[in-house]
């Protein structure tokens, strides 16, 4: 695949986007990357609790839990949102850019609403737009299926999205979070936490699988089938270089190394 080595999928978490001020740091993030000759195609997610709040209108226009066609379309315009608005901040940074919507990206799934399952990638669309310079940002967590209905892939959703992509397009993935980086333990609540610098796709499945909330458990599958190297960080590192953050890679590293980050 032509350029698919220079080609980085950046996704974005919701915290990343909560406010106008990361929003632009965000758009400043893929320039700088494109800025190095690099092709990138960006995932977002929907921003802050822009989720919770969609599903607590729902609780109360329904009266049960939300749930089927309506209820996904509701959920899926958090991330309409959240790519139309960075889009917009890059066109402003003079940087092309193009809102797309998950199956307009050539993301199709199967499943009931609400439990979609990626299914196939087609990525035409998206090497067009990079072919012609354009940065395409897709609103992860969302899928189009066969007969046409836009239906989401489940809490955390936008890490598979992201990784569905970068493996249809040989690409890396960069996932862009609230935390600088993947730990033994849960940070928040044990302050004697270790960060890893470099796990394998296995090691990360089996964290992911422990209740590591660095990364969506069927994302990380998803990767270690497809082999997709990662690299995970905060929103806060610097726009570009390394020494920051874990990386992900495909088989067993020599040494697993641990290191004290500040």
């Amino acid at each position: 695949m032509s350029g698919a080595a220079d080609t980085l999928v950046l996704k974005f978490g919701g915290t990343s986007l909560e406010s106008p001020a990361r929003q632009v740091a965000a758009a400043q993030r893929v320039k700088a990357v494109r800025e190095a000759g690099r092709r990138v195609v960006v995932v977002v997610s929907a921003r802050g609790h822009t989720t919770d709040h969609i599903l607590e209108d729902l609780w109360r226009l329904a009266g049960h839990e939300p749930s089927g066609r309506e209820a996904d379309r509701a959920l899926a315009t958090g991330e309409d949102l959240s790519a139309a608005l960075l889009a917009a901040t890059l066109e402003a940074l003079q940087v092309p850019a193009r809102s797309l919507r998950g199956g307009e990206a050539g993301i199709e799934a199967e499943g009931r609403f609400s439990q979609g399952r990626v299914t196939s990638v087609a990525p035409q669309r998206l090497l067009s737009l990079l072919d012609r310079g354009v940065v395409p940002v897709v609103s992860g967590f969302q899928a189009t299926r066969r007969d046409g209905e836009t239906i989401t892939l489940g809490r955390g959703g936008s890490d598979t999205s992201a990784v569905a992509l970068a493996a249809a397009l040989g690409a890396s993935c960069d996932i862009v979070t609230d935390v600088d980086a993947v730990y033994d333990r849960d940070p928040n609540v044990d302050e004697t936490a270790r960060p890893f610098d470099e796990l394998t796709h296995d090691e990360l499945v089996e964290l992911a699988e422990r209740g590591a909330q660095v990364m969506h458990v069927a994302a990380a599958r998803y990767a270690a089938l497809h082999e997709v190297p990662l690299h995970v960080y905060s929103f806060r590192a610097p726009l570009t270089g390394s020494g920051f953050g874990t990386r992900i890679v495909a088989g067993s590293p020599e040494r697993l190394r641990v290191g004290e980050r500040s």
